[in-house]
């Protein structure tokens, strides 16, 4: 507003350039904290998911080399998460991932809508075989590693979507 009055008041460039070193330095003050950029960036701007999923819900709040942290409780190696159930997973490194270890999908209803596969550190190419499976038992194949595979299963299972995750720690590598 006053680098306009100035303008139209016909000042000088070098009078301009005094008056913006004098608003630039003067002190800012925050009163509320920024928010974060899930939240800004979200579809759910008016209602916050975050704080407030209960307790009975699964939410992968951490990860290491060798395991995740699932509501505050640490779990070693390989985790199969579908809907709020957690499990053991046998898996310990990505050619262990068959359609025989991802057997349980023959027997449980409902089935999920879509099975994130986290192959640990990087991402890795999936066979046919196991492709074929995961198609045939009704689900979709999300292949990405295992930090992002755990973020995305957050979002998902705070949707309320039926969803599935297969998780390999994410110091595992091919």
């Amino acid at each position: 507003m006053a680098l306009r009055q100035l303008a139209a008041g016909g000042k000088t460039l070098p009078s301009l350039l005094k008056v913006l070193r004098k608003d630039i330095s003067k002190p800012h003050l925050i009163t509320q904290p920024l928010p974060s950029l899930r939240r800004t960036f979200s579809l759910y701007d008016q209602i916050n998911l975050i704080d407030n999923v209960p307790e009975d819900q699964l939410r992968f709040q951490g990860f290491d080399e060798t395991g995740f942290n699932v509501n505050g409780v640490n779990y070693e190696g390989s985790l199969l998460c579908i809907g709020n159930l957690l499990m053991s997973w046998s898996p310990k490194r990505f050619a262990d991932v068959t359609p025989e270890s991802l057997s349980i999908f023959q027997i449980l209803r409902p089935i999920p809508e879509i099975l994130i596969l986290g192959c640990g550190r990087h991402i890795e190419p999936v066979n046919s075989e196991l492709r074929s499976y995961v198609r045939s038992a009704g689900m979709k194949l999300e292949v990405v590693d295992s930090r992002n595979a755990a973020s995305t299963y957050n979002i998902l299972n705070e949707e309320g979507r039926i969803v599935a995750a297969a998780l390999l720690p994410y110091g595992v590598r091919s």
